[in-house]
């Protein structure tokens, strides 16, 4: 079933409001996740994790910059994709009419503007994939022993960590919801390959030349173009970086999924947050990086050696409104990789069914 037709989610602007959280003497790796999926109060994670208010450190200070940069573009961008209304009418009384010469000269009018923006949506994922190297730079070096450590004192960039995977779902579900995107660069590219057989001198083609065309069509053909860029990003981070342990990068992924659970199924974690979008946001991170954490860890974050607890994040799910979490359970069923292995317990394929 393609996935189109099943990753419908709801995204509104959401923050997280302070959570008071820290893992205190939990700080052996070998407890962490014993700690993070608890049931006792006194014995879950007790550091402030505030993702709302976090303001970077001097240490911090210069990524914070950097990266901060970005995200003030990435608000730019959701801006114009959910304005972006297409050349579709234009585009069928061309295809309707192909000897109207002044009708296809109005769709190609129509469409040269929208490949500009596509091209500049495009353009900007990669910066964003080079924002998360950063990030992941910065939360997996050997200043701190271990993510937990990483986490409560680089709160600042564990904020823009989550922000930047609030921003990749979020893009993904306007996309797939405007068809209108794929069905214009196609015309377009359609219409350049005519042009070019036909000798016609062809406006917007230094633009897009064919080489950056064909890398923007296999983007847009993805159904989740920037989950896939950042999944795809967060693995060559891994393979760049050999000297770095990948458990430090699975285990920063494995501990925000963690304490995102832990927060969102504690009553009196809850209870703290002040606006209600900031438990969507809190879903919407946690189900970020278990797709990351999936894509980069060899087993996967379905086996039973995952240390992410998937049973306690799909219950969590599940206890949400249905309209509210549907899209967020059909990311974890059609956008992951290890989901249908064999590894993967019998009772997690049935939770997610």
């Amino acid at each position: 079933i393609h996935a189109d037709t099943h990753l419908h989610v709801f995204f509104g602007s959401c923050q997280l409001n302070a959570l008071s959280l820290s893992l205190g003497r939990y700080l052996v790796m070998g407890n962490l996740l014993k700690v993070l999926t608890c049931t006792d109060l006194d014995e879950e994670p007790n550091f402030f994790l505030d993702f709302e208010n976090a303001q970077p450190t001097e240490a911090e200070q210069e990524i914070w910059e950097q990266v901060d940069v970005v995200l003030k573009e990435a608000r730019t961008v959701l801006d114009e994709l959910r304005a972006y209304k297409g050349a579709t009418q234009a585009i069928r009384e061309a295809i309707q009419n192909p000897s109207d010469e002044g009708l296809q000269e109005q769709a190609w009018t129509a469409v040269l503007p929208l490949v500009g923006k596509l091209k500049t949506f495009y353009q900007f994922s990669q910066r964003l994939e080079a924002a998360l190297h950063s990030l992941l730079r910065a939360l997996t070096n050997e200043t701190y022993s271990d993510p937990t450590q990483h986490l409560e004192r680089e709160q600042a960039l564990a904020k823009q960590f989550a922000e930047i995977l609030h921003f990749t779902l979020c893009f993904d579900e306007l996309k797939m919801t405007n068809p209108a995107i794929q069905n214009d660069f196609s015309y377009y590219r359609r219409t350049l390959s005519r042009m070019r057989m036909n000798n016609v001198p062809a406006e917007g083609e230094s633009e897009v030349n064919n080489e950056l065309a064909n890398r923007i069509s296999l983007f847009y053909a993805d159904a989740t173009p920037m989950l896939k860029t950042m999944s795809d990003g967060t693995t060559k981070f891994v393979s760049e970086n050999k000297n770095l342990p990948i458990e430090n990068t699975t285990d920063v992924l494995s501990t925000m999924a963690s304490v995102c659970k832990v927060m969102l199924e504690t009553p009196e974690y809850r209870s703290r947050f002040s606006r209600e979008d900031t438990v969507s946001f809190c879903l919407r991170v946690m189900v970020g990086v278990i797709i990351l954490y999936d894509y980069v860890h060899p087993v996967g974050a379905f086996a039973r050696s995952s240390k992410i607890d998937m049973k306690g994040c799909i219950k969590v799910l599940r206890d949400q409104p249905p309209n509210s979490v549907e899209g967020l359970l059909n990311a974890l069923r059609y956008t992951t990789k290890h989901l249908h292995d064999d590894s993967t317990a019998k009772t997690i394929k049935t939770m997610l069914q």
